[in-house]
């Protein structure tokens, strides 16, 4: 069992920054690849970023690349994703989730989720 809690949502200008957490407990971070999902009011969930066990891999949503960064400390089981250069379509809830098996931008493919954290931008 991996327990994830995420922080560091809020609200923020268009254009602006924000860094959210995701603290893991539980089994070996490490042996888990993590990634983060976000779902916007009325809207599927839709996948962001991932990173590989080791952190050497990472992937992202168009969407979001080149404006945000995924990454993790094992030393410390936390994940993180840097958003920059934010947009009002960035709002939404944003999801850390884990995954024992797969490095994928499939939602179903991850065994652990956090609660959310909110983020919001205005324009």
């Amino acid at each position: 069992q991996v327990h994830l809690v995420e922080s560091g949502g809020g609200l923020v200008q268009a254009g602006g920054s924000l860094r959210l957490s995701c603290a893991a407990s539980g089994r070996t971070f490490s042996n888990y690849a993590m990634a983060w999902f976000r779902q916007a009011p009325g809207k599927d969930r839709e996948f962001v970023a991932r990173i590989n066990w080791s952190g050497g891999s990472t992937y992202y949503a168009d969407s979001v690349e080149g404006r945000f960064t995924i990454s993790r400390n094992n030393a410390k089981t936390a994940l993180y994703l840097q958003m920059n250069s934010l947009k009002p379509e960035d709002t939404a809830i944003y999801y850390c989730a884990a995954s024992e098996n797969y490095y994928s931008d499939y939602g179903a493919q991850y065994d652990y989720w956090g609660q959310g954290t909110q983020v919001t931008v205005s324009s």
